[in-house]
């Protein structure tokens, strides 16, 4: 059997000292986001090209030793750390390269360990954007975007990641190289090779480069928040709001009052904006490209007919950009204000949007029955359905008292039996795996254990995440 210290030897004298971190100095890349999971590392392998990504697959599946692809390590199923010691962690840190755009084509290419934000800002004053927002945007890269098909809060209006890819270049488990770099949005010579490694979570492939698809710069935006009554009151504006703004409206996000106390209570710097609160909060915008566009009176008309309908109870259209950051700021900060309450357990669900006042009806006796006194902090994205729905602990309890995998458990069974999914766009990672096999058909199971057996037959790439042998 290969010595885990030649292997070590090896990728050091491959990488040199900026590209092989051992040893205590590794343990920044050993725990995932919320310091659950992770065992210590080797090492944590940082190439700074594709072939030596090639190299470092090659020298690990000789060895014998895994290999757990990393990103900015934002995620929340522990699919970025290693599940045993002494597997291999593979950065792309390293690998940020940012292309020219192309106008033209309105596409750019950049490597996997781009930020998010300085792909954002990298675009600025081009004329172009790249659609996809997150409240993790500071620290997520390209690569693990990519491999989480990640969503964020403009889904509903661009699309998933997946829908933002247009070509990617990948490492395979084997050590070779696909180069499918190809900036064309219409390319079906054969199976979609390119959507099959977002949403795996590096455990096909590791990807190294992508070329993404651009958008026109909004030249002008509307944004309103809006206090309501309730989640069926949100859900019915928002179907108006679908109906009359079409495909001007590029965000669509709603909270509860519980989560805005959270929010306000423990995060200086953020003010609530109206006179009335509300028992749901609903946060709109539309924007265009074009400056002949009357976003205003589109946007006025639809909240004057939802106030005649008594489904919005008070609002307020931003006057200034200070403002409508500050609207932002009151959604995004809402995993903060409860990380910084105590304990909390994180749910990410997606039923059919017309379902989610539903849903949120339906598991809140769930939960407490299984919890009596937890509090539910529903938010999340009304556009697509998708509901992040966090708990935390009754007041004065330090935890969830041994409850938490049957909330999860719960929660899963309600949103598959209303047609949905409670892995909306976090993933499985290694910590749904169970719910996976419990939950989906045996036939969707089964192909995606034969996709991992064809493409990785000695499973060494990120093992145990999304399957489990």
């Amino acid at each position: 059997m290969p010595d885990p210290a030649d292997l070590a030897r090896q990728l050091a004298d491959l990488l040199g000292p900026r590209g092989w971190i051992a040893g205590v100095e590794a343990a920044p890349w050993q725990r995932d986001w919320l310091d659950r999971h992770g065992a210590p590392p080797l090492g944590v392998a940082r190439p700074g090209s594709t072939a030596e990504v090639a190299a470092v697959v090659r020298a690990c599946r000789a060895a014998g030793v895994a290999l757990v692809p990393q990103g900015g390590n934002t995620g929340l199923c522990a699919a970025a750390v290693a599940a045993r010691p002494g597997a291999v962690i593979l950065s792309l840190a390293r690998m940020a390269g940012i292309g020219p755009p192309d106008p033209s084509s309105a596409a750019i290419e950049v490597g996997a360990g781009v930020v998010l934000a300085a792909l954002h800002q990298a675009l600025d004053g081009t004329g172009l954007m790249f659609p996809l927002h997150l409240g993790a945007e500071g620290s997520a890269q390209i690569g693990g975007l990519i491999g989480t098909n990640a969503g964020g809060s403009h889904a509903f209006r661009f699309g998933m990641m997946g829908d933002l890819l247009l070509g990617v270049e990948v490492v395979l488990p084997d050590g070779s190289i696909w180069n499918g770099l190809r900036a064309v949005q219409k390319d079906n010579a054969g199976y979609q090779l390119r959507r099959l490694f977002a949403g795996a979570e590096g455990t096909l492939g590791i990807v190294t480069r992508a070329v993404l698809r651009l958008f026109p710069a909004p030249r002008q935006r509307a944004t309103a928040f809006l206090a309501l009554p309730d989640l069926a009151a949100a859900v019915a504006l928002g179907t108006r709001l679908r109906a009359e703004a079409g495909e001007f409206l590029t965000g669509l996000e709603f909270f509860s009052d519980l989560g805005l106390g959270l929010a306000l209570k423990h995060l200086p710097g953020l003010s609530y904006p109206l006179a009335t609160r509300g028992g749901a909060y609903v946060l709109v915008e539309v924007a265009s490209g074009s400056g002949l566009v009357p976003l205003d009176d589109i946007l006025a008309g639809v909240l004057e007919w939802g106030m005649g309908q008594g489904l919005v109870r008070d609002g307020a259209l931003a006057a200034s950009e200070a403002q409508r950051a500050g609207f932002w700021r009151l959604r995004e900060e809402q995993p903060e204000g409860q990380r910084l309450d105590g304990p909390q357990l994180k749910h990410d669900i997606a039923v059919p949007p017309g379902r989610i006042a539903e849903f949120v009806a339906r598991a809140a006796p769930l939960c407490q029955g299984l919890l009596p006194g937890v509090r539910i902090n529903p938010f999340g994205h009304l556009g697509d359905g998708n509901i992040h729905y966090n708990l935390s602990p009754p007041e004065g309890a330090g935890g969830f008292a041994g409850a938490d995998a049957a909330l999860g458990l719960e929660l899963a069974r309600l949103a598959t039996a209303m047609g949905g999914s409670f892995a909306a766009e976090h993933g499985l990672g290694r910590t749904k795996i169970a719910l996976a096999d419990a939950l989906r058909p045996s036939e969707e199971r089964r192909l995606m254990w034969a996709l991992k057996q064809a493409l990785d037959p000695d499973g060494g790439l990120n093992p145990g995440v999304l399957v489990q042998g």
